[in-house]
């Protein structure tokens, strides 16, 4: 008000209705103090009854008047009164002692409009409006539910007098019937407001009913005295409003952070949960019998890292995202920082989340280790049955040649025949050693590699060597029986012998070339199929060697191509799988680099201070945005990796980057882009509450990054505690660790910039407190030390009146009545100052 009012100026030919407003306004106060006055431009000119209004309407005590006659002592007593006015940061501009002494009324009635506005009007607030605006506002915001009603100004909105009615009904709805006003007959609705206002309020009629009706443009000052009237005479129920509103305002903050601390409750258990369900099934390493069982826990696997997995990481970044909101919150509005329920920190949903990627890890190396196991398996007991029938064909009717008692009735030639046949016979036996000791050895590691059908494994191999030691012994005792018979004979056949002698040889050799071509052959890469053997010995023979071998070697001449045809389908096979490695590598190469490179350029967006924070979230998002389009490729990556595992391929040499590396790499890019954008947010929403500007909190980042060695976003106690002393705290431990406990409530160790920035300004910034909800309180209460049911409902709206009633403890005072409600205790514990 450091300003003039020249606005009396307007009275000039509005002097009557001045004159009555402002005569009547003035005695509302005068009559307080037991006087009045009936004419305003001669009542206040020896200053008495003006220093008298004056000391009512502000409740102070003037100068002692001069009671002389005469005119210099009523110029003084009017000069006492313009002082005190201009004590109170009014300039009075063309309004002097002389003027008023001498009964101006243009002057006077200036003077009386200068008084009426600071007095009455000027200390008017409504949400940070006063004067003129928050009155109108007030009058807005009361008559809002009423129909006909729009309060827009000072003169036409009031003339059909239903805003003075409107008023009167909002406050003291009994004495007003609104629904039987007629917005047609203007003169009746505004004599029925002031006569109601003047009988049940005590705001004396200021203003003529026919006089605003008979005037284009009712007079907007005298309204305002009027409707300021209004104000006061319910400045009550305006304290009540107030404090309910703050109360209001407190609880819905309260409110608020009750429902994300369910939420993240609710959100924790959950996630915990689902870590709980997962971990088992993941450290479940019961192997099964067979590649096809195998493969099928691998798909399950995929499902689980394409399908299941992926929400849980988001809901995981979710989960930190809004705890870290709900603790600035919580901050901001001077609330305890929020401890989760036992067992559902963030730090425990990061240490089950960690059992679990360890778990998850090492059961993919398992499955891969087992598939590759049973892969040797089907090979090494294949290759089992393999040598196993053709040993077993090869022995087939051995025993009953070696019990034949053919000797008793050969002659000596064909006794040395025999012999020879058996010489034969015990070169080719010793031959077949090898073949049974590889087939002791194909079962020793079937059984050692836990094969699970070992036991007929065993049982064949062991069939096997009982009747190779039968051989053996058979061929013992037939050599005996034929070198005995020999004696006995003298001649023998010689070439035919020779013969049998030489033909051992040859059927052995074509026996192990058969074996060699339908031996089992296991290769991973193209360089091992082009040194497999292919026609083995049969390579050597040409083509008339061929032809003049005996009809026995056609087999093997069959197995020849069978065989080349398994090698080129082997080489095939290979090189389809080198297609696979290069396609992986090619793609993973990209993919790979490019999550590294965001992740750098989100560290350095969220350490550098670029432009204000506005400017930081939007590249955040439009980096959030890229991120998401990129996924494509890497569901490309991922399809590539699962022919990779389909083909069994184990190993890839041309390139450093795993499906499992770009995985975790590309998860742990999705958290770190959500994590920062929250915390830009949570920097906007601290800067915002706290009144810090742009260039403090650039200031607040540069000192942070100094200290922040690391460049990791937080720092260690010890750096946190450098960081303060460089801003001039000066810090004994005892300080410092209740700064600590402020700045970390979670007791990390760590110090991020959101709880920096939020230390640093908390404590210069103007927030609600407990005593001040108190205070409000007790304006609903009637000044009483507790507060009933009746009158929160009274007083709040539904939903918040019932969540006080909830929580309050009965009041245990000495002037407690039934159902007292203890809204102190309340009040304290919503800041953590104490407990119900």
């Amino acid at each position: 008000m450091g300003a003039g009012f020249r606005g009396w100026e307007w009275l000039s030919g509005k002097m009557s209705l001045g004159s009555f407003t402002f005569t009547a306004w003035c005695n509302s106060h005068l009559r307080k103090a037991g006087t009045q006055i009936e004419n305003i431009d001669e009542d206040f000119r020896d200053g008495l009854k003006l220093m008298l209004l004056l000391e009512v309407i502000s409740g102070e005590r003037l100068p002692k008047p001069e009671r002389g006659k005469m005119r210099v002592h009523k110029i003084n007593n009017v000069n006492k009164a313009l002082d005190f006015i201009a004590s109170k940061g009014v300039k009075l501009v063309s309004i002097g002692a002389e003027e008023i002494v001498d009964g101006n009324a243009k002057m006077t009635l200036g003077m009386i409009w200068t008084i009426i506005l600071r007095f009455a009007i000027q200390d008017i607030s409504v949400e940070e409006t006063s004067a003129k605006e928050g009155l109108l506002l007030w009058c807005q915001r009361k008559t809002a539910p009423y129909k006909n009603v729009n309060v827009q100004n000072f003169h036409i909105s009031w003339k059909d007098g239903l805003a003075f009615n409107a008023l009167i009904h909002r406050h003291r709805p009994e004495l007003i019937e609104y629904d039987k006003l007629r917005k047609d007959d203007p003169v009746t609705n505004l004599n029925n407001a002031f006569e109601v206002a003047e009988k049940y309020l005590d705001i004396p009629k200021m203003l003529d009913a026919e006089d605003i009706v008979n005037t284009a443009r009712p007079d907007e000052k005298a309204i305002m005295t009027y409707v300021s009237s209004f104000y006061h005479a319910f400045s009550g129920a305006q304290k009540a409003e107030t404090a309910a509103n703050r109360i209001c305002k407190v609880l819905a903050v309260n409110q608020e952070n009750e429902h994300l601390m369910e939420d993240y409750e609710r959100l924790a258990s959950d996630l915990l949960e689902w870590i709980r369900r997962t971990i088992p099934w993941l450290e479940d390493r019961v192997p099964q019998k067979t590649i096809q069982e195998m493969q099928q826990k691998l798909e399950d696997f995929r499902d689980y890292r394409r399908v299941h997995k992926p929400p849980k990481v988001q809901e995981k970044c979710q989960l930190e995202i809004n705890f870290n909101t709900l603790q600035t919150k919580l901050r901001l509005s001077n609330r305890p920082a929020f401890m989760p329920s036992e067992g559902r920190m963030v730090s425990d949903i990061n240490n089950g989340w960690q059992h679990l990627e360890q778990a998850e890890k090492g059961y993919e190396e398992w499955l891969l280790n087992e598939i590759r196991r049973l892969e040797r398996l089907d090979h090494l007991a294949e290759k089992f049955r393999q040598k196993a029938s053709i040993h077993e064909a090869w022995t087939d009717g051995k025993e009953a040649m070696l019990k034949h008692r053919d000797y008793e009735t050969a002659t000596l030639s064909d006794i040395k025949a025999l012999i020879r046949k058996h010489e034969a016979f015990e070169s080719d036996l010793a031959a077949h050693q090898d073949r049974v000791e590889q087939i002791a050895a194909i079962a020793q590691e079937l059984n050692e590699l836990d094969y699970y059908d070992s036991h007929n494994v065993n049982t064949r191999c062991q069939k096997i060597c009982d009747q190779w030691d039968a051989l053996g012994s058979l061929t013992h005792s037939r050599r005996e029986a034929l070198e005995k018979t020999e004696k006995q004979l003298e001649t023998i056949d010689q070439l035919h012998l020779e013969y049998a002698k030489r033909a051992a040889p040859f059927n052995n050799w074509m026996e192990s070339a058969m074996e060699d071509l339908q031996d089992m052959f296991i290769v991973h890469t193209i360089e091992e199929i082009e040194v497999c053997p292919s026609l083995g010995p049969c390579s050597l023979l040409g083509a008339q060697e061929v032809q003049a071998v005996p009809g026995g070697l056609r087999p093997l001449q069959q197995l020849v191509p069978k065989r080349d045809r398994a090698l080129l389908e082997e080489q095939s096979k290979q090189q389809s799988n080198e297609h696979l490695r290069r396609q992986f590598s090619s793609q993973a190469n990209v993919v790979g680099p490019w999550i590294q490179t965001k992740m750098e350029e989100i560290g350095r967006i969220s350490i550098e201070m670029n432009g204000t924070l506005e400017d930081q979230l939007s590249h955040l998002k439009q980096y959030e945005r890229s991120i998401v389009d990129y996924k494509p490729n890497l569901d490309l990556l991922e399809q590539q990796h699962q022919l990779i595992q389909e083909a069994l391929i184990f190993d890839n040499k041309h390139t450093n980057y795993t499906m499992e590396h770009v995985r975790v790499g590309w998860e742990q890019l999705l958290t770190t882009i959500a994590r920062t954008i929250n915390e830009v947010e949570n920097q906007i929403l601290t800067r915002d509450a706290k009144g810090i500007s742009q260039e403090q909190m650039q200031e607040f980042r540069a000192s942070f990054n100094h200290f922040d060695k690391k460049q990791t976003g937080s720092m260690d106690s010890d750096d946190f505690r450098a960081l303060l002393i460089s801003t001039g705290y000066s810090l004994g431990d005892a300080e410092f660790n209740r700064i600590m406990s402020v700045v970390d409530p979670n007791h990390s160790g760590l110090v991020t910039f959101q709880a920096f920035i939020d230390f640093m300004s908390r404590e210069t910034t103007d927030t609600d407190t407990a005593d001040q909800v108190i205070a409000s309180f007790k304006v609903l209460a009637g000044d009483k030390n507790f507060i009933t049911a009746e009158e929160l409902r009274r007083e709040l709206p539904p939903d918040q009146a019932e969540y006080c009633i909830a929580r309050m403890a009965p009041y245990q005072g000495p002037d407690a009545v039934p159902g007292a409600l203890d809204y102190k205790s309340f009040s304290t514990a919503l800041y953590g100052e104490s407990d119900l």
